[in-house]
């Protein structure tokens, strides 16, 4: 428990903290790879790219076309995925 003179946040803390917004400063939001090395220029024909596909994210995508086909309204949706077992 913090006290009342006490700060929030230890030396260690903050350090931590510009770190991960320093690391995620430098990531792509598109391919979740490091800025600094994917946008080299000697890194143009460095990538391999290979397609995968998410099963859960299928299952929502085909449920939403579902939910709009029927005439649902899709502002504001947000599908619920979960694991049937097995």
């Amino acid at each position: 428990m913090v006290g009342p003179d006490e700060p929030l946040w230890s030396d260690s803390d903050r350090a931590w903290a510009l770190a991960l917004l320093a690391v995620e400063d430098d990531t792509c939001r598109g391919c979740g790879q490091p800025l600094s090395t994917a946008t080299a220029p000697e890194a143009e024909d460095a990538w391999v790219a290979e397609i995968i596909r998410c099963h859960a994210c299928t299952a929502a995508g085909q449920r939403t076309a579902q939910f709009q086909q029927a005439g649902g309204d899709p502002n504001g949706a947000h599908v619920h995925v979960h694991h049937q077992g097995g």
